[in-house]
C-alpha cells in the first residue's frame, strides 16, 4: 500500500486516493464535524464518499461529466464533493444566493445530469425548473432523498484512473462584471494546494474552523488540505461572530479562513477577548481588500499567526503575506509565492518595472485549464510574455516596491479617469474610513459631464457614529487632492458584498445612476 508520507513528496496525488490512505490510518479520527455537533470519523467518511462514488457510476456518470451541487454545507455536501472526485467525476458547487435563472444557466453549462440541493434552493427554483435529476442532500420533499439515492451501505465504485489534467471542478465568477463564467480546475491544480498544506501545519492535529461555504474556491483551499494532512474540518453554514467565537474555544482550532468583513465583525464584537483563542496556530485570508489597520488589530489581539494570500480562483500567480514576519508591511499583499512569476504591465501589455503601477498578471505550476466552453473569454484572459509563456490577467492594479512586496491598487475595472487623472478608489477609501464615526467605504466612478468621470462614496457608519453626509464628504474633501474630491457621498446600513464579502461595486453604481 501506498504510504501517506510518499504520497504527499509526489508531484501529483489524487484526493480520493489521499483519504481512503487517512481512513486506513486513524479511522475513528474526526475528519468532519458541523456546528451542530453532528460529525464523521475518517472511516466513516471513506466509505460515504465510496458510496456516492458507486452511486453515480450506477447512474452513468462517466469521469469527466460534472454533476451540479447548490446548498450550504453539510456532511453529506462534503461525502458528495469527495466520492464525485473519486469516480473521477467533476463538480460544480453554485452558490445558493445566485438566481434561479442564474442557477439554471450554471447547470446547463456545465452539462450536469444530476443536481443536488437542499430545501431552500429546491424552493426558489420552483421558479426556473432545470431538466435534470433532483437529489435532496437534506431529504426536502423534492427529487430525491439523497439517503435513498446513495448505494447499499459497503458499496465500492470501480477504480478510476485520474489524470492530472482532469477536471475537478469548475467554480463560478460571481457574475458581478457579467454572466458567470466556469473556471475549471484541474486535478493537478488542486494538489498544488494540498502540497504546500505541510508549509502551514495542516496535520494529524489541525483543526480548521470554516464558516465560508463549500462553493467557494476561498473555502476548499483550506478544506482539502485539511483531509489530506489528516485534521479536523468543522463547518458552519453561515457565519456568526458569537457563534464562530464559541466554536473556536470548543474545538481549540488550530486553523481558519475568514475573509475581510468576518475579521472586522470578530474585532468589532466587546466580548471578543473573553474567548481563549489560544490554540490558533494560523489565521488565513483572502478573497477581498484587507485594510492594514484591521490587520494590526488582528495580530495585536489573536494568538497566532496572520497570512493573506492575494490570488484567483483561476490560479496563475500567488502573493503571501506573512502579516506576523513583516508588521511593517501590512499595506501590502505582500511577496509572489516560490515558484510563482508574477509581473506588472501596462495599457498596451508591455512589461513595467518596479515602482510603476500596471495590471497584475501572474503564472505557476497552479492554472486553470480555462473557461468552461469558453475559449475566447480565456484567451482574454491570458497575456503571453515575451518568452512566450502564459500568463493569467488578474484584472487587478499594483505596485511593486524596492523589497519585492506587492502594493494592490484596485481593480483595473475601477479605476476612475477624472479630467485625464486616474484616480485609485482605495485611496479615497483610506483617508474616508480615518474617520471616527466611519465603519467602511467604497468609491466609485460615474459619469460627468464635466470630467468624464468622477468619484462617489458610499458610507457605512458605526453604530455611535452621528456625522451627516454633507458633514463627511467636507471633511473627506478637505483632506484629498483637488482631482480626488467626491462628487458625492451617500450613507448606508451596510455595503453590498458577495458571499465571499467582496463589495458589489456595480450594485452601488447602478444605483448611483438610476438615482441621480
Amino acid at each position: 500500500m501506498t504510504s501517506i508520507q510518499s504520497m504527499m513528496t509526489v508531484d501529483y496525488g489524487v484526493m480520493g486516493d489521499i483519504l481512503r490512505l487517512r481512513a486506513r490510518e486513524n479511522p475513528d479520527h474526526p475528519a468532519v464535524i458541523m456546528e451542530t455537533g453532528e460529525a464523521v470519523t475518517y472511516a466513516q467518511f471513506d466509505a460515504l464518499a465510496d458510496r456516492v462514488a458507486a452511486a453515480l457510476q450506477r447512474d452513468g456518470i462517466k469521469p469527466g461529466e460534472a454533476v451540479a451541487v447548490c446548498a450550504l454545507s453539510s456532511i453529506p455536501y462534503a461525502a458528495l464533493f469527495l466520492g464525485a472526485l473519486r469516480a473521477g467525476v467533476a463538480v460544480a458547487p453554485l452558490a445558493p444566493s445566485s438566481t434561479p435563472e442564474a442557477i439554471a444557466g450554471m447547470v446547463a453549462d456545465c452539462g450536469a445530469r444530476l443536481f443536488f440541493m437542499d430545501a431552500g434552493v429546491a424552493e426558489a427554483q420552483t421558479s426556473a425548473p432545470i431538466a435534470v435529476r433532483y437529489i435532496a442532500l437534506d431529504g426536502a420533499a423534492f427529487g430525491d432523498a439523497f439517503d435513498a439515492w446513495l448505494a447499499p451501505e459497503g458499496a465500492t465504485p470501480a477504480p478510476v484512473t485520474i489524470a492530472a489534467e482532469a477536471p475537478f471542478n469548475i467554480i463560478y465568477s460571481s457574475g458581478t462584471t457579467g454572466a458567470p463564467k466556469g473556471i475549471v480546475q484541474s486535478h493537478g491544480m488542486r494538489w498544488k494546494h494540498v502540497f504546500r498544506g505541510d508549509a502551514v501545519g495542516y496535520g494529524a492535529e489541525a483543526v480548521t474552523l470554516l464558516s465560508t461555504p463549500l462553493y467557494s474556491n476561498t473555502t476548499l483551499v483550506c478544506f482539502f488540505p485539511t483531509l489530506a494532512g489528516g485534521g479536523t474540518v468543522v463547518l458552519m453554514k453561515k457565519f456568526d461572530a458569537g457563534k464562530y467565537l464559541q466554536l473556536a474555544q470548543q474545538h481549540r482550532m488550530t486553523h481558519t479562513m475568514l475573509v475581510p468583513v468576518q475579521y472586522r465583525r470578530l474585532m468589532d464584537r466587546p466580548d471578543f477577548g473573553d474567548f481563549d483563542l489560544s490554540s490558533t496556530h494560523l489565521k488565513l485570508c483572502t478573497s477581498a481588500p484587507f485594510a492594514a489597520e484591521l490587520k494590526a488589530q488582528v495580530l495585536q489581539r489573536w494568538p497566532g499567526g496572520l497570512v493573506e494570500y492575494f490570488g484567483m480562483t483561476e490560479g496563475g500567480g500567488t502573493c503571501i503575506l506573512m502579516a506576523h514576519e513583516h508588521p511593517d508591511k501590512l499595506h501590502t499583499v505582500g511577496r509572489p509565492a516560490p515558484g510563482h512569476d508574477i509581473r506588472l504591465i501596462d495599457e498596451d501589455g508591455v512589461q513595467v518595472g518596479p515602482g510603476v503601477i500596471g495590471e497584475i498578471v501572474g503564472r505557476s505550476e497552479g492554472m486553470m485549464n480555462g473557461y468552461h466552453g469558453q475559449p475566447g473569454k480565456t484567451a482574454e484572459a491570458t497575456w503571453v510574455s515575451p518568452e512566450g509563456w502564459n500568463f493569467i490577467r488578474t484584472g487587478d492594479v499594483g505596485r511593486f516596491d524596492e523589497d519585492g512586496f506587492l502594493t494592490l491598487m484596485d481593480r483595473k475595472k475601477d479605476m476612475i479617469i477624472s479630467g485625464g487623472f486616474n484616480i485609485y478608489p482605495s485611496d479615497l477609501e483610506a483617508e474616508i474610513v480615518k474617520h471616527e464615526d466611519v465603519a467602511e467605504a467604497a468609491v466609485v466612478g460615474v459619469p460627468s459631464d464635466a470630467w468624464g468621470e468622477t468619484p462617489v462614496a458610499f458610507v457605512a457608519l458605526k453604530a455611535s457614529g452621528r456625522i451627516d453626509a454633507e458633514g463627511l464628504r467636507a471633511w473627506v474633501n478637505a483632506r484629498l487632492g483637488k482631482t480626488q474630491r467626491l462628487a458625492d457621498l451617500r450613507l448606508m446600513e451596510s455595503l453590498p458584498r458577495s458571499h465571499i464579502g467582496k463589495v458589489l461595486k456595480r450594485e452601488l453604481r447602478d444605483g448611483w445612476s438610476a438615482s441621480a
